[in-house]
């Protein structure tokens, strides 16, 4: 099928904790649904079925939970109610930006996945209702190819999103299409938790998803397109992936990705948006990656031992990375075996590389609850390509690299929930030859990236001990 996302640099507000009324909220969005509705024009003449557009696209961040009332629709989250809002304007009021998304679907006759604020009055005897007596959601709602209103699903882990109250219970919500079968929707930060993103894919089988978000990237493990690759290998899925463009916020990074090829857009440098439109399979059965490796003679020796045997063994040094502190160890000369541990996680690399340049590399290796910007539990193994020379700047965010090099990774992952990164020069994407398990390790490994390697990474979630 043809999909389509767009990466869209939202006009915001210039002062969003000022508090205005519906009609400048209004005319706010309407100048970024503007900009949607020409994209949908362009995503449909390129024959696309489905279209997918950012978190916080129409209205914009940074609001206090006063001040986004004005921009908040009403939204009835309930499946009795069949309602089509550019046919029925209306059955409910302060619907208009939902009228014109069902509209734009209508008109061009394509599935349509936008994010907006919404609201809900709630009764006091209910025991969440907050004290203004209404709920505030970040929302994604789906719109079929007659604009009929199919899904709403309503974030449920905010990342410091004060205008918004948690959903009682978490949305599991989903939307069948006649080309692809069922899609699945989260938001953002949910891509990092059980709830209900992992908990969604397993229970319904799901094999699409689609993602609106707005990521601030975070270099080694944690960028935007990165993380969304190694989502969709995981999980065997597609995801269609939108987000925002603030360079200057380190916002950037959309893509539509299959488990074995990716669509993307990273850019650090330009402004505006950008439309990206593919044609991908439809996921139908599981096809797993073959695991029946040889390894080595002698690979599943502890790695730390040199090749003459009386050589020093390479240093343990530590250093932060994404918040976390890390055990490393350097990735010297140019081939040999390693190993570094911390906690229960043991951490292997066999490298090689093609040609020695003046990198410094390191293997490192976190095992333990991350409790910056959040708090979830990592088992990490990581050869990471480090900010200069010395071993304080492993861990650094770095965005260009050179060195080539064949490599083995694995580790003794105590989840199986592993998501493999691999990302290369320039924050592009490769894909590992072979992964999977194997005598309860997991293993990644790659002969020759497309261009220099950045990150190799097992980023193990470990749910249970959030």
């Amino acid at each position: 099928y043809v999909a389509a996302v767009y990466e869209h640099e939202s006009i915001l507000s210039p002062n969003p904790t000022a508090l205005v009324d519906r009609q400048s909220a209004l005319e706010l969005m309407g100048r970024n649904l503007d900009i949607y509705e020409q994209q949908v024009v362009a995503a449909a003449r390129q024959g696309a079925q489905i279209i997918v557009f950012p978190e916080d696209g129409i209205h914009g961040f940074n609001f206090t939970r006063s001040s986004i009332y004005p921009y908040l629709d009403f939204v009835l989250h309930s499946h009795s109610v069949k309602w089509n809002p550019c046919r029925e304007p209306y059955l409910f009021n302060d619907t208009e930006v939902l009228q014109r998304l069902s509209c734009m679907a209508l008109k061009n006759k394509i599935f349509l996945v936008a994010n907006l604020g919404t609201k809900q009055p709630c009764e006091h005897t209910d025991p969440h209702c907050p004290s203004d007596g209404r709920y505030q959601f970040n929302t994604n709602v789906a719109f079929d190819d007659d604009g009929m209103l199919v899904a709403t699903y309503r974030k449920h882990n905010l990342y410091f999103e004060y205008a918004f109250d948690t959903p009682p219970e978490p949305d599991y919500k989903l939307f069948d299409t006649p080309f692809a079968g069922k899609f699945g929707m989260f938001t953002c930060f949910d891509i990092l938790f059980f709830e209900p993103a992992v908990n969604l894919i397993r229970q319904y089988n799901l094999k699409q998803v689609v993602y609106p978000t707005a990521w601030m990237n975070q270099l080694p493990l944690l960028s935007a397109v990165e993380f969304q690759q190694a989502f969709a290998t995981a999980f065997n899925i597609n995801i269609l992936a939108a987000n925002i463009h603030h360079p200057t916020l380190g916002m950037t990074g959309s893509g539509i990705y299959t488990p074995v090829k990716s669509f993307i857009y990273h850019n650090m440098e330009s402004y505006g948006g950008k439309l990206i439109v593919a044609e991908i399979p439809v996921i139908t059965t599981d096809y797993k990656t073959n695991l029946e490796i040889c390894f080595k003679e002698g690979q599943k020796t502890s790695g730390r031992v040199s090749e003459k045997g009386n050589e020093q063994l390479p240093p343990v040094f530590y250093a932060e990375m994404m918040y976390d502190n890390f055990t490393f160890v350097p990735v010297w000369g140019e081939k040999g075996e390693l190993q570094v541990c911390a906690n229960t996680l043991c951490c292997y690399l066999n490298y090689q590389r093609a040609v020695l340049t003046d990198e410094l590399y390191a293997l490192g290796v976190f095992d333990g609850l991350h409790t910056v910007h959040g708090t979830y539990y990592v088992q990490a193994c990581a050869l990471v390509k480090c900010g200069g020379l010395s071993f304080s700047t492993c861990g650094q965010e770095v965005t260009d690299a050179t060195a080539l090099i064949d490599f083995q990774l694995w580790g003794n992952m105590s989840t199986p929930y592993i998501f493999p990164l691999l990302l290369t020069s320039g924050v592009t994407l490769d894909f590992a030859d072979q992964m999977g398990w194997k005598n309860n390790h997991y293993f990644i490994s790659k002969n020759r990236t497309s261009s220099g390697l950045l990150t190799a990474a097992l980023y193990g979630r470990w749910y249970e001990k959030d």
